[in-house]
């Protein structure tokens, strides 16, 4: 038996860009639907929350002149292009994946709805959740604090291009501590930037273990899911 029944995985769009640093990796969009091909056949039920910082991110826009709430509406529409995309990648590996978006896009994805999420994941279906909140302001972390904790999953996973959390950024002082875990309330008082502090709010309220990995570990997915081996666990003490 998998560790885990049912899991939301955390993508963030500049992942999927691999080294290219914009747009989707080919490589890193096939490998990832490599892995979520062998949890699901492993039992894990997972759904999915995608970034889309890779297309846009609502900071970006207020850089050219857009307001705020307008360029976050615009980085939803981004969630929904890596959403389509990661889609389409995993029937094309005999995978029954279904796009539900917070924004009304019908022609192309299904209207988030709560019994339907969980009736597609009782149907052994993968389920990618796009347009983040539908709710401009919010990140795509805070989306998937609210998605877990709506469909009682058991842990968030986070793949990012960092490896862990630490104490400050590794690349500016190369004594900064690495944490292999860390409560919810120690990471909110050291202001600790690796998960938006709105979403690990939420998962101290609900007891909901986050867990962040890097992407550039291979198999990483499958190691961080299966085998916990790596990575920074942020849950209660």
């Amino acid at each position: 038996m998998p560790p885990y029944r049912r899991i939301i995985l955390k993508l963030s769009g500049e992942a999927l860009a691999g080294e290219k640093g914009y747009g989707i990796d080919v490589d890193v969009i096939e490998d990832l639907g490599n892995q979520i091909s062998y949890l699901r056949n492993s039992g894990v039920q997972i759904g999915i929350v995608i970034g889309g910082g890779n297309v846009l991110r609502g900071a970006q826009g207020e850089e050219l002149g857009i307001d705020r709430a307008t360029a976050d509406y615009m980085g939803m529409l981004a969630t929904v292009i890596n959403a389509l995309a990661l889609q389409n990648v995993l029937m094309k590996k005999d995978l029954d994946a279904r796009v539900m978006s917070s924004l009304s896009l019908v022609q192309i994805a299904e209207p988030y709805i709560l019994s339907k999420a969980i009736a597609h994941f009782e149907k052994g279906r993968v389920v990618i959740f796009a347009g983040g909140t539908g709710l401009p302001f919010f990140t795509t972390d805070t989306t998937a604090a609210l998605r877990a904790i709506e469909l009682k999953a058991e842990a968030i996973f986070k793949a990012t291009k960092v490896d862990a959390i630490y104490s400050e950024d590794p690349n500016k002082n190369k004594n900064a501590t690495k944490y292999a875990t860390i409560t919810y309330t120690e990471f909110l008082s050291k202001n600790l930037k690796a998960i938006d502090s709105t979403a690990v709010s939420l998962c101290r309220d609900f007891k909901m273990p986050l867990i962040l990995f890097s992407m550039k570990e291979e198999k990483y997915l499958i190691k961080a899911v299966l085998e916990g081996k790596f990575g920074t666990t942020i849950k209660e003490d």
